[in-house]
């Protein structure tokens, strides 16, 4: 997907953003105020949803999702309702954008697997819709149980490290699904959401290749990647859908994108 970024950043159409261009890669993100949430810590949590290139802090416009939901127990429980627009944007950005805000009480243990459909976003650069399928997972009172389960989506990234309880340094390795199958081969896209709390300053990328790391999954979809800072960390796996979308009386392509989140805590 190397080339496809080069193709946007001198194809970009201004608009197209909430402001100008930049070179770093869309993400959907779903990032929960606290990814361990223990029995003297609080038991709501706030999750914010957002469409951003997340080393770069740009926002893009992101309409209502179409699915928010929870994965716990085996059972899904759907809370499109608790969704609340809110503004934001990068301190160089002028104009504010749309992102998604909800609360959630933990009531039980055991792990909690959250993840969105957004609706999807035209991109006028690249000719495509992008459809991103971002999860995040949260244990809570101790029970560690159920966060390498697959939840059914289109695609979606299956993790085979422990998503949580993870030191700066550590590895990720996750599986790359369509459709439930493995996809051969993949390529991995990994962007650091840059001023994170745990890092308040922001990380200046020298070159371009910096802003968004990539690898290459196995031939059973694996891939592997060690976290050098702490804070959360977005990985995502993009393949072209099997359908296409009318844009203006026009079919036109889906770009289709598995994402998961994961948090990393320097030792002291």
């Amino acid at each position: 997907m190397r080339l496809r970024h080069i193709f946007v950043c001198l194809l970009v159409v201004f608009g197209s953003w909430c402001l100008g261009s930049n070179c770093g890669a869309h993400f959907g993100a779903i990032i929960p105020s606290n990814d361990i949430v223990g029995k003297d810590d609080p038991k709501g949590i706030t999750l914010d949803i957002k469409f951003i290139h997340p080393m770069e802090q740009h926002y893009m416009n992101m309409e209502k999702p179409r699915n928010f939901s929870v994965f716990h127990k085996g059972k899904r429980t759907d809370l499109l309702t608790e969704l609340k627009p809110v503004k934001g944007k990068a301190p160089d950005q002028q104009e504010q954008c749309t992102f998604w805000q909800a609360d959630y009480a933990i009531k039980s243990p055991g792990d909690y697997t959250f993840f969105v459909e957004p609706a999807p976003y035209w991109e006028p650069a690249e000719d495509i819709f992008i459809v991103h399928y971002p999860k995040v997972c949260v244990n809570a009172l101790g029970l560690e149980e159920g966060w390498d389960e697959p939840i059914g989506l289109e695609t979606e990234i299956v993790p085979l490290t422990r998503p949580y309880g993870l030191w700066t340094g550590n590895v990720f390795q996750g599986q790359v699904l369509v459709n439930g199958r493995p996809v051969a081969n993949a390529e991995v896209e990994v962007e650091y959401l840059n001023a994170s709390p745990d890092n308040p300053k922001l990380v200046h990328a020298p070159s371009d290749p910096f802003v968004t790391q990539v690898v290459k999954a196995d031939s059973n979809g694996v891939f592997t990647y060690a976290m050098p800072r702490a804070g959360w960390w977005g990985f995502s796996a993009l393949n072209e859908a099997s359908y296409t979308l009318q844009h203006d009386g026009e079919e036109k392509g889906v770009e289709i994108g598995a994402v998961y989140w994961v948090h990393t805590t320097d030792m002291q």
